[in-house]
Formats: structure tokens, sequence, C-alpha cells
């Protein structure tokens, strides 16, 4: 629908209509204008021609003020409303045009025409009968039995349309209004018994559509207001839900479904923002509690119990507690496999379990449901590089740790095993040679993990000790058990107070 033009807006295509309108039975019509009616009448209509609405609008307003019984000045600006898109104003004026003089039949082919378009068949009817009886031109005489007849048809349309409503063949019904509605644009009630078929058919986003549409073409129309709402909730769109519900409010603050709905949605709202606002500040257990409250406001729309599953599954994966993310996660997937959310979460959580080929699994899944996810492509890269360095040398494994473990609990991991595989503590020259190698291994897992920048590399799945991940480069770390002699495990890097003594 046209909206309200403003100064120097074009008419576009609205134009040819309006000369039409301008020019029909115009010729030798007399209706005693004074001077300043006149010319009031004849600035709007410069104004009309150039486009400019608001300003044509308000010279045919003070026409009318000046002479309120010329027909001429009513007609021209039931054209001006015409091409605004006010139809309800444009029809107001030219049945003030008809009762100023009954016999101007362009005024009443055109009302005709614009009551057709709301379904006002009986009406419509009632004037192109009328034209037909008025000893009409041959044109206008045409044009009222072609109208008369797409009338007939829309009302035998209507009537199969609702005999299908009726019956529950739904998608039927909407075939016949599809036809009804494309030249009954403006009829409200056609429009909202469309939308119920969408909504029976599952079409939730035409079906929002048609109600908006009626909402703008019936005033007050809080039911439409409160059927958008109820179906944005139940897509899990919150937010725009209750946008519409305040809408219906608006105009009745006494709609008891409204005011029930309003609370609800209001409560729902609250919470979900309230757990992301958490998410963003990292407070992931806070938002996990949070989101088990979204699921007991809203236990019987399961588009909300499933969206806070899928949080609660990112929450733990990020705070890192992957044993229950893998939970979470795993739980959501079943009802959805495809969730690329929950996959890549899941992921994450695997590598801090070092499942390395769930991880790559996981990624591999999400990947082929969303191919052109920058995160995803890096994080199966890092997946499948930590994979291929797992089935090498893991400094976590070789440590014993999880791969979040702090700096303290590396370095306290590390004396442990130090003291453990020290050399001196074996008799046997394969024993020594065994226990050398392991302690070369530990020495270099806690240089690794102790190091901010080379822990970087590695949990990106680059070993920063082997030549091979260094492109040839090598490692100053590449040492022999000689080089470690005289390290003491339990200071900051500084000698033993003691040698090895090898029998």
């Amino acid at each position: 629908m046209v909206r309200p033009g403003v100064r120097g807006r074009p008419l576009g295509s609205a134009l040819p209509l309006l000369l039409v309108l301008f020019d029909l039975q115009y010729q030798g019509a007399e209706c005693g204008i004074n001077a300043e009616a006149e010319k009031q009448l004849e600035m709007g209509k410069k104004l009309l021609a150039a486009g400019q609405l608001a300003d044509a609008l308000s010279h045919f307003h003070t026409a009318i003020e000046g002479d309120s019984d010329n027909y001429i000045a009513y007609y021209r600006r039931a054209t001006v409303y015409l091409a605004m898109g006010k139809s309800k104003a444009a029809i107001r004026d030219l049945s003030k045009v008809v009762e100023l003089k009954q016999d101007f039949t362009s005024a009443r082919l055109q009302r005709g025409h614009l009551l057709l378009k709301q379904g006002k068949f009986d009406e419509a009817d009632k004037d192109f009968k009328t034209v037909l009886k008025s000893n009409p031109s041959d044109n206008e005489e045409q044009e009222a039995r072609s109208r008369l007849m797409k009338s007939d048809e829309l009302q035998r349309l209507h009537s199969q349309a609702l005999s299908e409503y009726r019956r529950e063949d739904y998608a039927a019904a909407i075939t016949l209004l599809d036809e009804i509605l494309a030249v009954c644009l403006w009829d409200a009630e056609l429009r909202e018994l469309r939308a119920e078929c969408y909504m029976k058919e599952g079409e939730l986003g035409k079906a929002i559509n048609d109600l908006k549409a009626a909402t703008k073409l019936k005033s007050d129309n809080t039911e439409a207001f409160y059927k958008i709402s109820t179906i944005y909730y139940h897509l899990g769109d919150h937010e725009l839900s209750l946008s519409e519900v305040r809408e219906c409010l608006k105009l009745d603050q006494d709609h008891k479904p409204c005011f029930s709905h309003y609370k609800q949605v209001k409560k729902l709202n609250k919470q979900i923002i309230s757990a992301e606002d958490l998410i963003k500040e990292g407070r992931y257990v806070d938002a996990i509690s949070k989101y088990e409250s979204v699921m007991k406001t809203e236990p019987n729309v399961p588009v909300y119990a499933t969206h806070a599953k899928e949080r609660i599954c990112h929450c733990f994966s990020k705070d890192q507690q992957s044993v229950e993310a893998i939970k979470a996660c795993t739980e959501l997937l079943h009802l959805e496999p495809s969730n690329v959310n929950a996959l890549k979460d899941r992921a994450e959580a695997y590598l801090l379990e070092e499942m390395y080929e769930e991880a790559v699994k996981d990624y591999e899944t999400a990947q082929a449901n969303s191919e052109n996810d920058q995160q995803i492509r890096e994080g199966l890269e890092r997946a499948q590089k930590m994979l291929k360095q797992s089935q090498k040398r893991d400094y976590y494994k070789i440590l014993g740790i999880k791969r979040n473990a702090r700096k303290q609990e590396i370095i306290k991991a590390y004396r442990k095993l130090a003291s453990q595989w020290h050399p001196d503590n074996f008799q046997s020259e394969e024993e020594k040679k065994q226990a050398e190698k392991k302690f070369i291994d530990i020495a270099a897992a806690k240089e690794v993990l102790t190091d901010p920048e080379m822990r970087k590399k590695f949990d990106a799945g680059e070993d920063p000790l082997d030549a091979e991940s260094q492109q040839g480069g090598g490692h100053p770390f590449h040492r022999s058990w000689n080089t470690w002699q005289g390290f003491n495990p339990f200071g900051s890097g500084g000698p033993f107070t003691f040698k090895f003594h090898y029998s």
C-alpha cells in the first residue's frame, strides 16, 4: 500500500490514473466555484501534477473549507488520498461527490472499484448497477459491466474458499483466497482467514505477513496483534513477540489474553537477556543456572528448551567443564543432530578430554552443515593437527595433566616425575637409558608448557620442539642427556648440588 508522500515525491505509476480521473466528466462541469476556492483548486492541481501530494492536499482542504458544496474539490482530494494509499478517506470524499452530484458516474465507478478492493461486494455491486441505470457512456457501461462480472466471480470464489476452510482443506482454501486477494487487496477479514489457513499448514511466516497487513487495514485490531505475538513466541522470537503484544495492549490495556501473554513473554525475555549478559561477562555457572530457569518458565514450547540446552552446552564448554559439556551437548545433539553450535562446543570439550578423533568428527559434521563458517574451518584444522600431534609426542600426557592445567600444576607434575625418573634411581644400564629418555621428555614437556608462546603453538597443533613442525628449522631443545646433567628439577633451572654417578 502506498504511504503518504512527502514534498517532491513523484507519483510514478499513479499519475496516469490521476490524470484520467481529473479529465473524467470535468469538461462542462459547473458547480458554482467561488474565486478563492477556484484559486486553491488550481494551486492544488499544479502541486499534484508535480507529485507534491501533501501540499496539494492542503490546498484542497482549504478549497473545501471555502466551499463545502464543491464536488470537484472533494473529487480531487479523493484522488490525492488514493495516491497516498488512504482508501478509506478517498471513499468518504467520493461518497460526498455522489451525494452532491448523483450523476457523476466517474466518482461512482471509482468508489465501486475501491469498495471491491475492500471486499465489500454488495456495496460495490450497488454502485456498478446504479451506473448502468444512469445513461452512461459506452466506456462507462463497459467498465461497470466488467466489474460486476468480476464481483460475481469473486463472491463465488469466496463461497468456495469458506467451504474448503470448513472442510479443513486449508491448501485449497489458500489457493482460492490468493485469487480473491489479488483483487481485494484491502480486505482485512480475508487476510485473517488466509493467515489462519497458513497457520494450519505450518507456514507461519506467511501468516505473520497477512496478519500484519490486517492490523493496518482494520483499526484497533487487537486479535491480529495477539496472534502475531503468539506466532513469534512459538517460533522462539521472544523479543518480537513482546513487541507485538505491547501493541495489542496499547489498543486495549484490559485485553485479558494479551495481558496474560505479556506477563509470560516479559518474564521469559528478561531471563534470556540476563543469561546472555552473564555469558558475555564470562560468568558461565550463573548463566547455566539462569537457562535452567528458562526451561522451568516455559516447559511447553520446545524451541526454548532447545535453545536453553544449546546455551548450557556452550557454557560448560567455555568454562572448560569438558565432561559436563560433552554430556549436555550430546543430549541436545540427540534432538538436533545437525546443530552446528552444539557440534562446535562438543568438539572443543573433546579436545580438552584429548578425544581428538571425536573432535575432528564433530567439526567435520559441523562443516558439512555450515561450509562457510570460518570458526569451524579453523577448529577443524586445529583438531586435525592435535590428532596428528597426539600420535607423536603429547606433552600433556607426558606430565599426566589436563590441557587446561595451570602453570603451578604443570611445575608440580614435572617435579614429581623428574624425581621419579631420575637416572640415579636405577641400577642397570638398560634402566638408566630408559630413564634418561623419559627424563628428557619430561623436561621438554615442562619447557614447552611453562612458556606461554610455545604452549600456544602446541595447543594449536604445532610442536615447537619438533624439527618437522618447524619446517626444517629445528629447535635448540633437541639435546642429549648430557645436556641435562646437573639440572635441578626442583629449582628454577640452577644446577644440582650433586652429580650423577654411573657404575
